[in-house]
């Protein structure tokens, strides 16, 4: 077949976030603007030439469309083999496994993760290098120049492929397998945990669960997993179907987002024993009790306590690890078990080294995201079932084993909150003046908390010594309280800022406060510090977590 070398013009807006580069799905049907980007990735990523590339995505719309060009383009400039999910499904989870167990040179994933769907919804593409993981700022920073003076691309001048049968094809030299998006993953969880142990507390009817794939991506996981494998109760999985558009729903596993398996876990009679969603790619979670919420950070805590009393974690962690913004629960626990807890900026790229390096066996964020050494991404499934076989172990509820930890550890009361499609000038100048005024808050009061540090949180990556500056201005005070700002990578439209708010309560008689109400005077001082209603004009945060 044909390679045919295409003249196109540059694009200037290409720079990819925190998770790859995400735009509206009018974006991406510009005239080349895909192909550019996937020519830029490609010139950049040279040791795909000759090797293996794993390719999928998260079903939502625009995915089969760009799957073709991608599969053109990756013929024309050299990959030797590729393996696809079937229907161009593959979570981020499995791709990631996917690229270590078969030695991939790479994987690109199509997902803008928990962002909504659709045609006029949202789009997004990343590469994972060879570790599984996603690639490093050095290696986005490369495609972003490249893309800024790409003048052509070559592509393959051959037919679609077929994406819905098993089966293998070839474009010109290149080998294409369409796969099962989801046996090689189900495997490796069936090694990592109880699957027996689990499945013995839903046959005897100790517990039931209900967990909702928010007609995204994990739809076919959890089928396979926790109906077929675990024999789950027969109405344990809700919006399983993945959808291009989601159901016209926002496929973020959190209380605002989630509302039907929200209303399940909190109805007055009947509701299940444990709740769980995850999102659009599968990389996140939320993991709910009856009536009871578990914060990501806690819940990250808590599987660092715990890890060495599952199969695949019984020797023990050596370390782990927490973006800046996550709550310091896991940092008590560290600090009791005596190994290392590191602060990293947001972005599971910046635990790649520490896992590679095995310095940590775990790791997690606040938004939703937690995961291990298995893989190089957060792992929605993988969290669910390891508070699944936790459960099967302790045999305690969800509310009893998070409030055993409280208990022993104290409890970090933690909120976001997010403003989201602001003005970007506005957001940029609110940032520039809290890091200014970060220069001289140290050691100052305000609301009778003393404030003993404050800066723009800097990065120094302690496996290969790169620095990563400007993630986040944090403001510390003398009872362990703390207030993050920062400015998320993952939107789409304007910016969208977060403020994050901790409180440290040992004492157990105050361990069953309202959330916001525990927080009400940090979220003052909040407001107060980076003058949010006067700058970006915003009375209520659009979504708390």
């Amino acid at each position: 077949m044909k390679i045919k070398t295409i003249n196109t013009s540059a694009y200037t807006d290409q720079q990819p976030g925190t998770s790859g580069l995400r735009k509206k799905v009018a974006a991406f049907q510009q005239p080349h603007y895909l192909e550019n980007f996937v020519q830029s990735i490609f010139q950049v990523a040279s040791e795909v030439k000759g090797g293996l590339l794993i390719l999928g995505g998260d079903g939502r719309f625009y995915n089969k469309q760009a799957i073709q060009i991608i599969l053109k383009i990756a013929a024309a400039n050299g990959v030797a083999h590729v393996m696809l999910g079937r229907d161009g499904i593959l979570s981020t989870p499995a791709v990631s496994h996917l690229i270590r167990k078969y030695k991939a040179a790479g994987g690109i994933i199509l997902s803008a993760s928990h962002n909504p769907g659709g045609v006029n919804g949202d789009f997004g593409i990343k590469f994972n290098i060879a570790n599984g993981g996603p690639a490093p700022t050095s290696f986005t920073d490369k495609v972003f120049e490249k893309s800024k003076n790409i003048s052509r691309y070559q592509i393959a001048d051959s037919a679609d492929i077929v994406l819905s049968e098993l089966a293998s094809y070839h474009i010109n030299e290149m080998k294409i397998e369409v796969i099962d998006s989801v046996t090689d993953y189900a495997d490796l969880m069936q090694e990592l945990f109880d699957f027996e142990k689990i499945k013995q507390l839903f046959k005897s009817g100790i517990l039931t669960m209900c967990f909702d794939a928010m007609h995204a991506v994990t739809g076919p996981y959890a089928k396979e997993i926790f109906e077929r494998r675990l024999s789950a109760n027969a109405d344990a999985l809700i919006n399983c179907q993945p959808l291009e558009d989601f159901a016209g729903g926002h496929p973020d596993p959190n209380l605002s987002h989630a509302k039907e398996l929200v209303a399940k876990m909190n109805a007055a009679q009947g509701s299940p024993g444990f709740g769980a969603a995850s999102d659009g790619d599968g990389d996140r979670n939320m993991i709910l009790g009856q009536h009871f919420f578990v914060n990501p950070s806690d819940s990250l805590a808590i599987m660092t306590a715990n890890a060495h009393l599952l199969p695949g974690y019984k020797a023990g962690i050596c370390g782990v690890a927490r973006s800046l913004p996550t709550s310091r629960a896991v940092d008590k626990v560290a600090e009791q078990l005596g190994i290392h807890c590191y602060e990293t900026p947001t972005g599971w790229k910046f635990f790649g080294n520490l896992l590679d390096d095995k310095r940590i066996t775990l790791c997690g964020e606040e938004s939703f995201g937690s995961g291990s050494d298995h893989i190089r991404e957060k792992d929605g499934i993988w969290a669910v079932l390891f508070w699944l076989n936790l459960i099967a172990i302790k045999q305690q509820s969800v509310e009893e084993i998070t409030r055993a930890h409280w208990k022993q550890y104290g409890r970090h009361y933690y909120t976001r909150h997010d403003y989201e499609a602001i003005d970007t000038d506005d957001a940029n100048g609110l940032m520039q003046n809290l890091r200014d005024k970060s220069t001289t808050l140290s050691g100052t009061s305000i609301s009778g908390l003393t404030i003993t540090l404050a800066d723009d949180f800097s990065y120094t990556d302690p496996v290969d010594n790169s620095i990563t500056t400007n993630q986040g201005v944090r403001i510390i005070f003398d009872d362990e309280s703390r207030i993050v700002f920062r400015l998320s990578g993952t939107g789409t439209e304007g910016a969208t800022l977060r403020v994050y708010i901790e409180n440290y309560v040992t004492d157990s008689a105050g361990h069953d406060d309202d959330t916001q109400t525990a927080l009400s005077k940090l979220i003052d001082i909040a407001n107060t510090l980076s003058e949010i209603k006067s700058r970006c004009k915003r009375e209520h945060p659009d979504v708390i977590t």
